[in-house]
């Protein structure tokens, strides 16, 4: 399948850039990275300061939200020699995860999700603990987060009920300026056919340019194709106002650029 032949795809990823640069050659493009991630960052102590609230401090409700989350509370949790402790909270209490990266995490720990969201998203592990609201007032939930959405997802559980405690082991500095002007300038002259994003991070730091959002906005919607990894960031695309979209059904990057591939093959064929 050759697919993006003449065809120049943006890749606004950083950990997956190259191999999803690898990906759209075989099938005939040329790719082209603008990561606008941002980098990553860890909060060190802060990081440790979960690890030990979390194992000196009951709580009726763990919710794990990213599969690096995880991870770092867990190298954490083993700089503090507490890991045997961290991996016991976990094991003793509800868990509540989203994310396919979550999950593969905590396989590969022998633990088991009390709640799963079937889509990957916040949205519906949320929905899942409205169901039993009157069962969750009162209760502690440890909610591992990042730095965005933190007040929104921390006032859903309030609203519950419950009383959060918030995890935040990471966080993303803002990406280079020059990249993401350049990538700006890429769309709004439609030079791009398709972009590609990972993350609902990279969208939102497209989009926090207010001078530009408008122009984007119309290029994605006219000729340069938005292309989402998930729900998650579909989602996110669809909330700056992109009505024109591709996703893959199967959340991975191999799947999302042969799903790239066979919409403009179809395309083409109109």
């Amino acid at each position: 399948m050759k697919g993006l032949v003449n065809k120049t795809i943006g890749i606004a990823a950083e950990r997956q850039a190259e191999n999803i640069s690898t990906l759209v050659t075989k099938h005939g493009g040329t790719p082209s990275i603008y990561s606008i991630q941002g980098q990553w960052l860890l909060n060190d102590e802060v990081c440790k300061e979960n690890v030990k609230t979390l194992v000196d401090e009951p709580f009726d409700w763990i919710v794990l939200t990213t599969g690096i989350g995880a991870r770092t509370l867990e190298e954490a949790a083993e700089k503090i020699n507490e890991k045997d402790r961290f991996l016991q909270s976990l094991q003793k209490t509800p868990l509540a995860i989203r994310g396919s990266k979550t999950l593969k995490w905590l396989k590969d720990h022998n633990l088991v999700p009390d709640r799963v969201s079937e889509d990957g998203t916040m949205k519906h592990l949320i929905s899942s603990f409205k169901q039993e609201r009157e069962n969750e007032k009162g209760k502690r939930v440890y909610l591992q987060l990042y730095d965005q959405d933190d007040a929104e997802l921390k006032q859903q559980f309030e609203s519950l009920g419950f009383d959060p405690y918030l995890s935040k082991p990471y966080s993303y500095k803002q990406p280079d300026p020059e990249t993401l002007l350049s990538l700006t300038e890429k769309i709004v002259e439609q030079s791009l056919d398709a972009v590609v994003f990972t993350s609902k991070t990279q969208v939102r730091n497209l989009f926090k340019q207010p001078d530009q959002k408008a122009s984007l906005v119309k290029a994605f919607n006219d000729q340069v194709l938005a292309v989402a990894v998930g729900k998650v960031t579909a989602g996110e695309l669809e909330e700056q106002g992109i009505k024109k979209l591709i996703q893959p059904e199967n959340q991975k990057m191999g799947q999302m650029i042969v799903r790239l591939s066979e919409y403009f093959e179809e395309t083409s064929l109109k």
